[in-house]
């Protein structure tokens, strides 16, 4: 079986594939409006140094334990020690709960795309345009349904033919629609009905100037554990992602030098996606406007900034949603890729039937998800507080129970039973120099854990100081 899995063609692919799967919509809509709540540049500077530390720790475990054992999730952590396959199974179970919501959000974004080329941007900006959408019974389905194929079909090709090749077609591409909206966003200026002038420079500042005007311990341990639940997402660890890419990475490859890259990649896109959109609604909106966010922020506030913005309002709008599903499909292809290669890896299927049966199972819950707003709407209090329903139960279990139990599982596990040793090793072992692995030792054993556990604490409502 290892010594037919596919692997990547160079650590090019590898790093566009990462990159890819991290530049999602959680970076889009989840890290302008976190930065925006945490007074901008206090946010930066914490998921800064969290990302050099905290994500780096658990970045480099999931790679070199998938690079170690030439296995995905499901079967990896097995293979490090027999009693603790567990984790993988938690590690699977992410990627299944992602997956179907995932795919519902990436139709309400084909339907956008599609409602910028048809001439619909005036209406899209009305209020209760979206909440009319997902309303509907049809359509929404449709549309995930037309996203999930185009994801099947890049997975069903494989690493190289498929995630390999798309990714490097893909990723330049939308790194260009970022840079561009971004110049753009910070360009613009709008004067309201009063007289008063907002220009995106000003939102910019907003954004990158640290405010430490009244903060406190509380607020900056908020800050902290909103930086680190970031992180999860922006750097697409604990759901087996990292795992089942780290497979496919040859043995002779750098692994410091590619995680490394996947680190700036990431850091800079996160960056880009706040530039793109904090100064684009601080402009039209102001800082009422900032206080958006998920679905809100993306289909409902900036639709309103671009019809703001007059003619050029349509071009932008397209440009942006034709980012955002280039952003959605790369992480869509690897959250898919996490479940299929644990599929193939544990019950000795082929690709295609992997896919076939993950596919079918995205199919029945994302239909759930889409069926969650009518036919079997109903409405929910969260362990965290929040309203929500079947999307919002998904999403709450997958990324604020399992992730933080899967990566609490694996720092223990290479922490303590394993040993760092096991990671470090693997790392070195094409003789490039590991020049964090003191650092790696400590947030790996000690400082990570730590954190998890009162990131776990508060996501399920027990931990109430922060």
């Amino acid at each position: 079986m290892e010594k037919k899995r596919n692997s990547f063609g160079g650590s090019l692919g590898f790093v566009l594939a990462a990159a890819g799967s991290a530049v999602g919509l959680g970076n889009i809509w989840r890290f302008p409006y976190l930065a925006a709540k945490d007074d901008g540049g206090l946010f930066l500077v914490i998921y800064l140094i969290l990302a050099l530390t905290f994500g780096f720790t658990l970045l480099t475990s999931e790679i070199a334990i998938g690079r170690k054992t030439k296995q995905s999730a499901l079967t990896a952590y097995g293979k490090v020690s027999k009693n603790w396959g567990f984790i993988g199974i938690i590690a699977c179970l992410v990627p299944l709960l992602i997956m179907p919501y995932y795919c519902a959000i990436g139709g309400w974004v084909v339907k956008y795309l599609i409602g910028y080329v048809s001439g619909a941007g005036t209406a899209m900006a009305d209020t209760g345009y979206f909440t009319s959408y997902i309303s509907g019974v049809w359509e929404p389905i449709v549309l995930m349904l037309a996203f999930l194929f185009v994801t099947s079909f890049i997975v069903a090709r494989g690493v190289n033919k498929g995630i390999e090749a798309s990714s490097k077609i893909i990723m330049p591409i939308l790194l260009l629609l970022v840079i561009g909206i971004a110049i753009f966003s910070i360009t613009i200026s709008h004067t309201d009905a009063d007289g008063t002038t907002r220009t995106g420079l000003d939102g910019l500042k907003v954004y990158v100037v640290p405010n430490l005007e009244g903060l406190t311990i509380k607020t900056l341990f908020s800050v902290i554990v909103d930086a680190m639940g970031q992180l999860f997402f922006s750097l697409s660890v604990a759901m087996g992602i990292m795992i089942a890419y780290g497979s496919y990475v040859k043995d002779d490859d750098n692994l410091v030098k590619s995680i490394n890259q996947i680190e700036l990649f990431d850091t800079i896109v996160a960056f880009l996606a706040g530039v793109m959109i904090i100064p684009a609604v601080y402009t039209f909106m102001g800082r009422e406007g900032m206080a958006s966010s998920g679905p809100s922020l993306m289909f409902i506030s900036l639709p309103k900034v671009f019809r703001a913005m007059g003619r050029i309002g349509p071009i932008i709008g397209f440009s942006f949603f034709a980012m955002v599903l280039f952003a959605a499909l790369t992480s869509a292809v690897s959250i898919m890729e996490a479940i299929v290669s644990s599929f193939m890896d544990k019950f000795g299927i082929s690709r295609i039937k992997a896919v076939i049966l993950e596919a079918v199972i995205a199919l029945i819950f994302g239909t759930a998800v889409c069926l969650g707003y009518n036919k079997l709407y109903f409405d929910v209090t969260l362990p965290n507080g929040t309203q929500g329903q079947i999307l919002d139960i998904m999403d709450y279990l997958s990324n604020n129970c399992l992730m933080p139990l899967v990566a609490i599982g694996t720092c223990i596990l290479i922490g303590w039973i394993a040993k760092p040793k096991y990671v470090i090793d693997e790392v070195e072992k094409t003789g490039c120099k590991f020049s964090r692995k003191w650092l790696y030792i400590v947030m790996i054993k000690v400082i990570a854990p730590i954190l998890l556990i009162i990131l776990l604490l508060k996501s399920l409502g027990i931990f109430t100081l922060i």
